[in-house]
């Protein structure tokens, strides 16, 4: 019997997809092979691969002059990727901090190029994030990276921002959840493992112009733009990951696509926090405009009952509410495949503890 994941990454993925999968897994589309096991250049695969990359591009709307890739290395690669190809024209990059993803990506950038941190919230333990309005953007920076959806504190920048610069988000942990204007991106990178699928694949999202800027003189592999004449093979790929995200691509349109789900999302988090503000045993430390939908943290008023919430949400089928180790207290990620009915039950079940404990 499946239980309520409330996992931050690996997440819970679609019942209905995994039972497609499962169908499949043994042998794929009658080729006496399971699709683990099919060569990423035979021809049976280049049709998923292809499939699953117009599919994304159809859910996102992505303009004809952007290129997909799927790659591997999670976001945390992309953390050196970015600056390696970009940071070095200039010679700095501007960064905002706000939150614990970002701040490891300056810590990574740090080691390639200039990083000027031109907004933060750091001083206020990421209880907000930087207004775009605030951002003080420098005269020569060469891009201007965020991260929209802070996983760990649950904190989130909710409009995309209107410089004057190429604009790279790290939208790991929130893309997919509702619709996105690609074009006021220069480059988006997202780890799968939340809205897309499987760990393993990272999806890049990059203006083919903005891709051209990119420096010679790093290894290949570390180019967009090898990668992308490549089509995504310039080495093996992680061929199951892919097609498991052109399995999520099918299940997001046959949905209605990010409309659908953007109310599907701002629906059960404003059910979870509504609950969380009206208890004085629960509370959640974030700024309301700056509150995530996908990720949605909360403490109890006392931290010794943190292990007894835990053990008894377990034993009501609640798993993986454990908030991140560097921040404590609880978190209930509600990503797309999370439906109302779980967010239900765990205010169900947190009014019982309330109740019992408060």
């Amino acid at each position: 019997m499946r239980k309520w994941n409330f996992c931050a990454g690996p997440a819970v993925i679609s019942e209905e997809v995994l039972e497609e999968v499962k169908s499949e897994l043994l042998e794929y589309n009658n080729s006496g092979t399971s699709i683990m096991e099919v060569s990423h250049r035979s021809r049976l695969y280049s049709s998923v691969a292809a499939e699953a990359k117009q599919d994304l591009i159809d859910i996102l709307n992505i303009p004809k002059n952007y290129d997909v890739l799927f790659l591997q290395g999670g976001a945390t690669h992309q953390f050196s990727m970015v600056p390696y190809n970009f940071g070095n024209s200039s010679g700095e990059a501007d960064y905002i901090l706000s939150g614990s993803w970002s701040k490891k990506a300056i810590s990574e950038a740090s080691k390639i190029t200039k990083v000027n941190t031109i907004a933060s919230s750091e001083a206020k333990n990421y209880s907000y994030a930087p207004d775009p309005k605030t951002w003080k953007i420098s005269e020569k920076s060469a891009y201007v990276h965020y991260c929209p959806n802070e996983t760990i504190q649950g904190v989130a920048i909710h409009e995309a921002p209107n410089v004057n610069k190429p604009i790279i988000s790290d939208a790991s942990s929130v893309i997919l959840s509702e619709p996105l204007d690609v074009s006021k991106f220069s480059l988006i990178y997202a780890g799968a493992q939340k809205n897309i699928g499987p760990a393993g694949l990272t999806i890049v999202i990059i203006d083919r112009d903005f891709m051209e800027l990119g420096n010679q003189k790093i290894p290949n592999i570390l180019k967009y733009s090898e990668h992308s004449i490549a089509e995504s093979m310039l080495n093996t790929p992680p061929t199951f990951a892919w097609y498991m995200a052109g399995k999520v691509f099918k299940w997001i349109k046959e949905k209605g696509g990010l409309e659908f789900f953007k109310q599907q999302n701002y629906s059960k988090a404003s059910k979870l926090y509504q609950y969380i503000d009206s208890s004085d045993f629960y509370s959640n430390n974030i700024d309301i405009e700056n509150r995530s939908i996908m990720n949605v943290t909360f403490f109890l008023e006392n931290d010794e009952l943190d292990s007894p919430f835990l053990l008894h949400a377990e034993e009501n089928g609640l798993l993986n509410l454990k908030g991140h180790r560097s921040v404590g207290g609880m978190r209930a990620s509600i990503y797309n495949a999370m439906p109302l009915e779980g967010v239900e039950e765990l205010i169900k079940y947190m009014k019982y503890f309330e109740s019992k404990y408060g």
